[in-house]
């Protein structure tokens, strides 16, 4: 390959410039966890992976809602799934990630129902397509529950 051509395709540090020294913290088996709505606030699942940024702690929960709930089911289940991938054997983990699954599966069943759907490739309701119907999640005086 001629030397201009493969110039594009790759970077040119400074000569001075540092590298970086990345360190993953490895986890140990049956790490204790958040609940899934706080893991959702601090950016993990697991308190032993909790390194906040500058010191700074997050620890304002979001409101209780049906989608805040789904968000952090959903957030819950990547947590886990990414733990699983290196600790296949930990029943217990396995175990959680089931039981948010079928938490998660049934939340957006029943948010689908009364509200509609979540996702575009949901749309189809009755035989019509239902995206561009009102009320959005953000439209909040509509959504409201009393």
């Amino acid at each position: 390959m001629d030397h201009k051509m493969n110039r594009g395709c790759m970077g040119v540090l400074p000569a001075s410039a540092p590298l970086a020294n990345p360190y993953v913290p490895f986890q140990e088996k049956d790490p204790p966890q958040y609940t899934a709505t706080v893991g959702l606030v601090r950016g993990t699942l697991f308190p032993g992976l909790d390194l906040p940024f500058l010191g700074m702690v997050n620890t304002e929960e979001k409101s209780d809602t049906i989608m805040h709930q789904l968000q952090a089911l959903g957030f819950a289940i990547q947590e886990l799934g990414l733990y699983l991938d290196t600790h296949g054997d930990d029943r217990e983990a396995a175990e959680l990630f089931r039981q948010y699954t079928e938490l998660y599966k049934a939340g957006m069943a029943g948010y689908q129902e009364n509200c509609g759907p979540l996702f575009q490739q949901q749309a189809i309701r009755d035989g019509a397509y239902s995206w561009n119907d009102s009320p959005w999640p953000w439209e909040y005086r509509a959504n409201r529950e009393d």
